[in-house]
């Protein structure tokens, strides 16, 4: 990490540009309207530029924006509602469509990830982008066995609200 004011300022502008789409998706799921999301991601910002000069680079920089997102989303903004913008294909026997990215799909499946908890939404977010539950643990703060426990009852829990 660069020391000088101007070569860090340059560095996590650079990290915030790099890595925008993760925040983006955080603040689509805690969020469904413009308005909140543009809020949530400029305070999403503003905390990860607070806590840049304190990362020491432990850990891959996505995880530690994750953290950094997940917690501002949980903490500073605790309004249940949720959009996502995930285009991805869920794990095997979690929906039970051919196609679900029809928008009749699509909101069906919205719809179920608004019934998950603040905690659920962060895990399978986390699981949708690939991170495997190491990651995942290391991100949320619960143990790797918990977070398999945790994964495996969201997927029940979104299969029978699917069915």
């Amino acid at each position: 990490m660069t020391t000088n004011k101007d070569g860090m300022e340059t560095e996590i502008l650079k990290t915030i540009h790099e890595h925008q789409k993760i925040i983006y998706k955080i603040c689509n799921l805690y969020r469904n309207n413009r308005e909140d999301q543009e809020d949530l991601f400029q305070e999403i910002v503003y905390q990860l530029w607070k806590s840049y000069p304190s990362f020491k680079g432990a850990s891959k920089v996505s995880s530690w924006i994750y953290r950094i997102a997940l917690n501002t989303a949980l903490t500073i903004y605790r309004k249940p509602s949720i959009a996502i913008d995930y285009y991805r294909e869920l794990p095997e026997g979690i929906h039970p469509f051919e196609d679900w990215k029809t928008p009749e799909h699509t909101e069906r499946l919205f719809w179920a990830l608004r019934t998950l908890s603040d905690s659920e939404k962060a895990i399978i977010a986390l699981y949708l982008e690939d991170f495997n539950y190491k990651e995942i643990a290391a991100i949320t703060g619960l143990s790797v066995t918990n977070v398999g426990v945790r994964l495996n009852r969201i997927k029940v829990k979104l299969k029978e609200l699917l069915k």
